[in-house]
């Protein structure tokens, strides 16, 4: 469980989860003790339903204190730092979005990430700033010292 010591390590924002009729809107929170997912919204695949639902909730996730993050919706939970095993950027080109891959020991603290089975792909917003310098940071962070950091460039800008 969470202590009152926790403090945040970096913040990946504006990523989204495809999903097959819908896109799934999250902010992720690292701390020195765990990696928070915070579910901010939906929108549907259609361009006439689509749109970005998730500004009033990272507002949210920005004014929150650590500890209630989780309590913000109920698709939110935490994998603790213990069994983080890979964070993996994909930098974007002009014509590609970035991708980030997380991968984890299924069980979390409250048993919630054994849904994703472990791992989870995210792709950025179209306005998401580049967390390639954040990621890079993260593989020369001694709390990390276990888990697979890396950035990864695509090459060309049509691939």
């Amino acid at each position: 469980m969470m202590t009152t010591a926790e403090e945040p390590i970096a913040r990946f924002t504006r990523w989204l989860r495809q999903r097959p009729n819908s896109i799934e809107f999250w902010e992720l929170v690292l701390t020195d003790e765990r990696l928070v997912w915070c579910y901010v919204g939906q929108s549907y695949r259609s361009m006439l339903l689509r749109a970005d639902m998730g500004e009033r909730d990272r507002a949210l996730v920005d004014d929150r204190p650590l500890e209630d993050l989780l309590s913000l919706a109920e698709e939110n939970f935490a994998v603790p730092l213990s069994d983080l095993e890979e964070i993996r950027l994909l930098e974007g080109t002009r014509f590609r979005r970035a991708r980030l891959d997380i991968r984890w020991r299924p069980g979390g603290e409250r048993g919630d990430a054994d849904r994703y089975g472990g791992e989870m792909t995210l792709v950025g917003t179209s306005d998401a700033a580049s967390h390639a310098d954040l990621v890079a940071d993260l593989a020369d962070d001694p709390r990390l010292e276990h888990v697979d950091v890396s950035v990864e460039s695509r090459g060309l800008p049509f691939r």
